[in-house]
């Protein structure tokens, strides 16, 4: 018997059977060259912020740049530091310094003129004449700080500082006024228990009066404040004056001078401050005048 032997049947290959379909989300896109999708993931990744990267400094030069623009846009310093609640705070703080500030130094402009006519010093003139220049600016602090919506108003602020100014100016013209005509006259001082006890207790209170409003100053980023602390502590160097004149003169007689002499000077350091403030604040208070959105 002859058996015919038929070509044995070709199996399947094993992996066509066993793989399965293509995942349609893995197949590259003939449009993409090849490994641009693996390098655009590469490239976010590399972009992701990381703790090593200079966002801090980023953020520090956004900062500046902020405060600057808030500054231009009419506002101070104090804006970007105080909470709300805390600016509230140091205002009403401010107005109640004032108001004690006008209180006390009404009271030794008093005997301060009173010293000045029996006593007839120059010095003591001059603290009186400062006394009242003292509550004028607290008066103006008064106003700079009545509305609470302007608490960091740039313009109010420089308002208040060229007000100061002026009457900085007209104040040391009438002090030195004064000064010169008693050296001219060679008006002596005469010394007693009463002009040693003013100038003891108005130097004192000016200076602590000064410490205070430096202070709020400073946190309120408030010029015309530390302007009426400045003017506080002025009168407080001139109240120690008195005292000073009055016992060289007690025991130098030949230095009747020097009363008058720190009337002069006096009258010198409050007009050349003065000056200086109209010069640094007229500008600000024209450039801010269109910003002013708080009144």
């Amino acid at each position: 018997m002859v058996h015919t032997m038929s070509d044995p049947p070709q199996s399947p290959d094993p992996a066509v059977i066993h793989s399965p379909p293509p995942d349609p989300a893995l197949v590259p896109d003939p449009s993409v060259p090849n490994g641009r999708c693996e390098q655009a993931d590469i490239a976010e990744q590399q972009q992701e912020p990381t703790g090593d990267s200079p966002v801090e400094g980023f953020n520090m030069d956004q900062e500046m740049k902020i405060t600057d623009s808030i500054e231009d846009q009419g506002l101070l310093e104090s804006s970007m530091r105080l909470k709300p609640h805390e600016a509230q705070s140091y205002r009403k703080k401010a107005l109640w310094v004032s108001w004690v500030s006008i209180v006390v130094t009404i009271l030794l402009a008093i005997a301060a003129f009173t010293v000045s006519i029996m006593r007839h010093s120059a010095s003591a003139f001059g603290f009186a004449f400062d006394a009242l220049l003292d509550v004028l600016s607290s008066i103006i602090v008064l106003w700079r700080y009545s509305n609470a919506a302007a608490v960091h108003s740039a313009h109010r602020e420089y308002i208040a500082c060229v007000i100061l100014g002026v009457l900085f100016i007209l104040s040391s013209l009438c002090i030195m006024g004064k000064a010169i005509h008693d050296l001219a006259t060679k008006l002596l001082p005469e010394v007693d228990d009463f002009l040693f006890s003013v100038s003891i207790v108005s130097g004192l209170v000016c200076i602590i009066l000064a410490v205070v409003k430096f202070m709020l100053g400073r946190v309120l980023t408030s010029k015309a404040l530390i302007t009426d602390g400045f003017n506080s502590l002025v009168g407080g160097v001139m109240g120690f004056s008195i005292l000073l004149s009055a016992e060289v003169f007690k025991h130098q007689p030949t230095v009747w001078y020097l009363d008058g002499a720190i009337g002069v000077l006096m009258g010198l350091i409050i007009l050349a401050y003065g000056v200086k403030l109209l010069l640094d604040m007229v500008p600000r208070m024209r450039q801010t005048r269109n910003y002013e959105r708080f009144e």
